[in-house]
Order: C-alpha cells, then sequence, then structure tokens
C-alpha cells in the first residue's frame, strides 16, 4: 500500500446502538425503543474517519466487518483488513437513556489482533502513525515506536481507560517514546499516579514528549516541557457522547498534519469533538468529508 498522511491502529467494533430508553432494563425485563442505531465504531475507525472529512488521506488497520470495510470504503479511506475469513467481527450493543449507558460487546477477532498490528505498523508507510487499542507488551511497542521514528514517522497513542497498564512496568517508557499521548481528565490521573489532575498535567509535562488532555465540555490541555496551553470547547447540544474523544484525535492530528500552530490543533479537536456528540453513535455528528488533496 502507499504512502498516507494517517494511518490508525486499532480495534474494531460494530456498534448496535439503542436510543432513548426510558430506562436500563431490569433483570429478566424488555424495554423497546423506536430508535437503533447501526454504526462502524472503535477509535481507529472513527478518529481516521474524523481526519479523512477534514482531508487527511488515511488508513485503518483493524480486524473489520464487511459492513464497516463499505463504510471506510465509501468515505476514501484506505483498508488494512487483519481480520481472516473464519474469525467473527466485534460487536457493541449499547442501552442508552438520556441519561446512562450500559454496554455489552463480543470482542470476537480483536483478542487475536496485537501481534498483527505489530507486524503492520512496522510496514506501514505513512506520516503518521496513531494507536488505539490496549498494549499487553508495551516493550515490543516501544521499539516499533522508535522504529518509526528513524523511518521519519512520527506516532500517537490513546490508550483509552485499561488499569492493566498501570502495573505495566514498560508502560512509562512507551508513554516517553510517542510523539503524542491523547488521555482523558479520568485517565490522565490514573496512568500518572496522581490523585489530582493539576498534579498529573505536571506528570505528563515532565514524562512525555506531548500530552494532550481531553477534558470534555470544559475544552482540552496540551503540556509538554516547552508548550502549556488550553482551549476551550465550543457549546454543543449532546445527543450521544459516544466516540467524541476520537473525533478529537481526528481533527487534532488532521490540523497537526497540515501544520498548525498547537493553540490551533486544540481548537479543531474541541470543534470534532463538539459535532461528534450532535448525534447519536461515534459518526453521525462529523461534518461533511472534504475534497481530498
Amino acid at each position: 500500500m502507499g504512502a498516507v498522511d494517517l494511518v490508525t491502529v486499532g480495534e474494531a467494533f460494530e456498534d448496535l446502538v439503542f436510543l432513548d430508553l426510558p430506562r436500563l432494563p431490569r433483570l429478566g425485563e424488555e424495554i423497546k425503543t423506536d430508535r437503533f442505531l447501526r454504526s462502524p465504531g472503535g477509535g481507529a475507525v472513527i478518529t481516521a474517519i474524523a481526519a479523512s472529512r477534514l482531508g487527511s488521506r488515511c488508513r485503518v488497520v483493524s480486524g473489520l466487518g464487511d459492513g464497516a470495510v463499505a463504510v471506510l470504503r465509501a468515505e476514501g479511506v484506505e483498508v488494512h483488513n487483519l481480520r481472516r475469513p473464519h474469525e467473527a467481527h466485534a460487536l457493541t450493543a449499547a442501552l442508552s437513556t438520556r441519561r446512562d449507558r450500559s454496554f455489552v460487546t463480543f470482542n470476537g477477532v480483536n483478542d487475536r489482533l496485537e501481534p498483527r498490528f505489530a507486524a503492520a505498523a512496522r510496514r506501514e508507510k505513512a506520516r503518521h502513525l496513531h494507536f488505539a487499542f490496549y498494549p499487553r507488551d508495551c516493550r515490543r511497542w516501544e521499539r516499533i515506536v522508535a522504529s518509526a521514528r528513524r523511518r521519519g514517522i512520527s506516532t500517537s497513542w490513546d490508550f483509552g481507560w485499561n488499569e492493566g497498564l498501570v502495573r505495566d512496568p514498560g508502560f512509562p517508557a512507551l508513554a516517553a517514546a510517542l510523539d503524542y499521548v491523547f488521555l482523558n481528565e479520568v485517565e490522565a490521573p490514573l496512568y500518572a499516579r496522581r490523585r489530582s489532575l493539576e498534579r498529573a498535567a505536571d506528570h505528563w509535562r515532565e514524562n512525555a514528549r506531548n500530552a494532550i488532555i481531553k477534558l470534555g465540555p470544559r475544552g482540552c490541555r496540551w503540556v509538554s516541557p516547552s508548550v502549556d496551553l488550553s482551549a476551550c470547547a465550543p457549546r454543543a447540544r449532546v445527543v450521544d457522547t459516544t466516540g467524541a474523544g476520537d473525533a478529537f484525535d481526528g481533527g487534532f492530528l488532521h490540523s497537526l498534519l497540515e501544520g498548525a500552530t498547537p493553540i490551533a490543533c486544540l481548537k479543531a479537536g474541541n470543534r470534532m469533538g463538539a459535532q461528534s456528540v450532535r448525534g447519536a453513535g461515534g459518526l453521525a455528528g462529523l461534518p461533511r468529508a472534504r475534497k481530498k488533496r
């Protein structure tokens, strides 16, 4: 495959979202709704589509079902599908009320993908590699990130909430090796092993090249040895927050690859995150695609 601007590597899911439930069902109870959404999801997919709609040339490396492949190709996103014909793709059922959500996930092929991710990442041609999954062998990924840097490829990772990383002795070195670490306001203290967000920011300033901390409706913050900037989020009518953090990543990375200033990158991420929450699922609220260069 040829070189692109952005390659995203990570798990994918087919999201089955049941919306506007009056409450979450009790044991043995069935609740019905007339609002339902089926959509491809997962950080690698949503980040790539968000960046692609802004004009970046993107490729997704994941284990994808046929529906997700069709959606990505329709979006102009290249696909490197690691799922083999006999393997089932992952599914997530989301039960959503106005105030709360519950999830059930069948992980399918995702449980087998990390060695395949590693092999693919070593061969990918891109300006930037973005990872969106839980790494179970941080030392191996530190080597892969270092190899990408030697090839002139910058890297980022959105680890999500995975408490096992706190106990992995290789995680600090992996986080320090990345060009950008994406965290939200609860993940930043978790991985820094700090009680407060401010102390966590101090940790990331000293132990990451660049940490981007997403603060939901309060915006975001960029901390590094040379940068400490914050940007407020635009107001948005919230329908569903699913995938908003991944949409933020796509907006930020597109602007970064366009050579934008740090504050412009933060604002671009905020805009995409705010647009994402306007629709159900991670994709419906995103802006229409721009024509590729």
